[in-house]
């Protein structure tokens, strides 16, 4: 059975676990990997529940050891990989620690690294497969006050296209996908209400039409690979 790792598995209505449905659904098993064990068995219930097959993989991205032996459990199954682990962490630059600095960095960026690397240690003796990343507006330009995310993300699409460019020729295709604004999920909805009513629907991206953008990456052939794809909502500011 094909298997698909995804990490960055939070809330059952958040970006990574409707990643992991949406592949569940397209036949895979899938890897679902984050930092709260509770929170990955009820994505893991939800695709059992409907007909598909995952597992929960509890791992820390930045750690080494956890990203290796997530990508050994994937096995020889393994054909897509998607990292959308990553947090906002907003500061100014001025007042902002050195740890806080290099925490944005070693998740945003140096996980992203590792789980890259681990991934295409398993795909390129294959010549085939998809490594995809998630990224935000972030990857694109600085903001104030948002200093060290913008490092992180910036630096995470500079590895993503060096990864495609790297092994694009040995036959895996590697994507990043540009999350431009707030997604209408339940991180924003639980944890920032007001603000979330401010914006409205029409304001929060659809999390399933970033998964429709995942999916059309993950199906282009070799001869019409696509390395970035950008969502926004239709008010969006860009």
């Amino acid at each position: 059975m094909k298997t698909a790792v995804v990490m960055g598995v939070g809330p059952l209505r958040g970006l990574g676990a409707q990643l992991c449905k949406r592949f569940a659904q397209m036949g895979f098993h899938v890897l679902a990997a984050g930092r709260t064990l509770e929170t990955l068995e009820a994505v893991v219930l939800d695709i059992d529940s409907d007909g598909g097959s995952a597992e929960p993989m509890v791992a820390d991205a930045t750690s080494e050891a956890d990203v290796v032996a997530l990508f050994d459990a994937a096995g020889d199954g393994l054909e897509l990989a998607i990292y959308n682990a990553g947090n906002n962490m907003p500061g100014r630059i001025i007042e902002m620690d050195a740890q806080y600095f290099e925490d944005a960095w070693r998740v945003g960026c140096y996980g992203g690294f590792l789980f890259g690397r681990e991934a295409l240690r398993h795909l390129v003796p294959k010549r085939t497969g998809t490594l995809l990343f998630t990224g935000a507006s972030a990857s694109l330009r600085g903001r104030a006050k948002f200093g060290a995310f913008n490092s992180a993300k910036g630096a995470l699409r500079n590895l993503a296209q060096a990864m495609a460019k790297e092994y694009g020729p040995e036959g895996v295709h590697v994507g990043h996908v540009v999350v431009d604004g707030p997604i209408g999920g339940d991180k924003i909805i639980n944890a920032f209400p007001e603000y979330a009513e401010k914006l409205g629907e029409q304001g929060m991206i659809s999390i399933d039409g970033i998964v429709d953008g995942f999916v059309y990456l993950y199906r282009q052939p070799p001869r019409a690979w696509t390395f970035e794809i950008d969502v926004r909502t239709a008010v969006e500011r860009w």
